[in-house]
């Protein structure tokens, strides 16, 4: 080592190397958090507000699909129309009068990326159909594994998880519900979302 910083243009040279190296580091550290701030949302509700971190890596088609729902500003004042607690909360079709939301295309189930339906995770809803996702989503209140893709069964697409606020979907999952506009589990209090945008 003694040798090599004698040598000037050697150690020189060496020094740039790791300056470079260093920098590269940095960069890429800095495009990293500036991904993960990309790919956060704020879903402003009735009982408080609640952040999603998206993962576009894993979900590409299905986040790209929710985000052109929330550029347009598609999901302010609909409602969460379904909550069960010990399963899920649901919303992003209804709006508060009980009639569904036009929208966009169905888009191509991604279940099987590797992101499992965990305690506060974002999943979109579907029909029987497997490619009928499309506006309305759901927040996992417990490990519902059994809503995982896996060789005999097509699941739900993950496509992100509640970072901040935790503690309001924990208020929604136990709100009381009802039959309404002849769907079970629609909250007595209406629970509206106000708007979603990028954070």
């Amino acid at each position: 080592m003694k040798n090599i910083l004698k040598n000037k243009p050697v150690a020189i040279f060496l020094i740039a190397v790791l300056l470079v190296l260093f920098t590269i580091f940095v960069m890429n550290m800095v495009d990293n958090i500036g991904d993960n701030l990309d790919n956060e949302v704020l879903i402003k509700t009735s009982m408080g507000d609640i952040t999603v971190e998206l993962n576009p890596q894993k979900a590409p088609i299905t986040v790209e699909n929710f985000l052109s729902y929330v550029d347009s500003s598609f999901y302010e004042n609909l409602v969460f129309h379904r909550v069960m607690d010990g399963f899920m909360i649901q919303g992003g079709g209804f709006e508060i009068s009980g009639e569904q939301k036009k929208t966009d295309a169905p888009i191509k189930l991604e279940s099987n990326n590797g992101l499992s339906n965990s305690e506060y995770t974002i999943a979109m809803a579907r029909t029987t159909l497997l490619d009928s996702a499309t506006s309305q989503f759901f927040i996992n209140v417990e490990n519902n594994f059994p809503l995982d893709y896996s060789n005999v069964n097509p699941g739900y697409a993950v496509f992100g998880k509640v970072t901040k606020g935790q503690e309001v979907v924990d208020k929604i999952k136990v709100v009381e519900t009802t039959t309404k506009n002849n769907m079970k589990n629609w909250p007595v209090e209406e629970i509206i979302i106000y708007s979603i945008k990028r954070a």
